[in-house]
């Protein structure tokens, strides 16, 4: 990992991070503030104008866009919320935080299950409420791991039962889409009638989520994704399945298998992640301090 390029070396002017070059988005600016805050860069010059970047960035709603000149708020608010409390002191984090409770996939709502019942001629039972990756859309693993990673920080500060029971109903989502395989997707456990496998990553990331539930549901789950890692070429793949495996109190592989090189260049995102995970295994994960 000591190959990996410096991340404030790609911090844009404004204060923002690109993905790999350009202009900043918000995702990976909050990845790269994570990955120097999980080093102990609390305080720096890049964190300062990362934080003005995010404060400006936050939207009337309480929420974040992916970028700027998008002018919808997005799951990308739960990603921002995973900052220390600290840092969340600089923005309107109460609305964020309102904001991130008022969302879930659509596929949860009255209309959709009345259309679907109207349909199949079967009344559908309640669906756990997941999140989407935009408002009104269907929801997803991703952000409802991520969401649910937020929304149990949000609880250390404020716990209300109103968090306590979304975080709970969005493990219960997740553990409806667990693939055939033990692991999860995307989202979709079948596909055309056939099952469908599971992926690296959102393996990784469903399990992070997950912490705290009865280990019995999740061995098929926390076997997965070792047999994930072992054969993972995918450096964010690898950080998530680590983090994950952490959260379920099982102490992963280096994955020294990684093609780590100068030669490599890696994106923002990617290289935020490896750090992440490499502080989490010599004791410092930041997605639960």
């Amino acid at each position: 990992m000591n190959n990996l390029p410096e991340l404030s070396g790609r911090q844009n002017p404004d204060g923002g991070w690109p993905y790999g070059r350009g202009s900043s988005w918000t995702e990976p600016t909050v990845y790269a503030l994570l990955a120097l805050v999980s080093k102990g860069e609390v305080s720096s010059f890049a964190v300062s104008r990362a934080l003005e970047w995010l404060k400006a960035s936050q939207r009337p709603d309480g929420g974040w866009s992916p970028r700027r000149p998008v002018e919808e708020s997005t799951w990308v608010t739960a990603l921002v919320l995973l900052l220390p409390a600290s840092m969340l002191t600089q923005f309107n984090t109460p609305a964020a935080v309102s904001w991130l409770l008022a969302k879930t996939g659509r596929e949860s709502g009255w209309v959709h299950r009345l259309r679907s019942a109207m349909i199949s001629g079967q009344v559908q039972g309640r669906v756990p409420d997941g999140w989407p990756w935009f408002p009104d859309t269907a929801a997803w693993v991703a952000p409802t791991s991520i969401a649910i990673l937020a929304l149990r920080k949000a609880f250390q500060r404020d716990p209300r039962h109103q968090i306590h029971d979304r975080v709970q109903d969005g493990q219960e989502f997740l553990m409806s889409r667990v693939c055939a395989d033990g692991g999860w997707n995307h989202g979709s456990t079948k596909a055309l009638g056939y099952d469908g496998p599971s992926y690296p990553e959102t393996t990784g990331l469903a399990l992070a989520a997950l912490k705290g539930l009865q280990p019995g549901r999740l061995a098929r789950g926390i076997e997965r994704a070792e047999q994930h890692l072992e054969t993972s070429r995918s450096l964010e793949a690898a950080s998530w399945l680590q983090l994950g495996l952490l959260a379920q109190n099982r102490r992963p592989l280096e994955a020294p298998s990684l093609p780590v090189s100068p030669q490599r260049s890696y994106g923002t995102q990617e290289a935020a992640l490896a750090v992440i995970a490499q502080q989490a295994l010599r004791g410092r994960n930041v997605l639960e301090d």
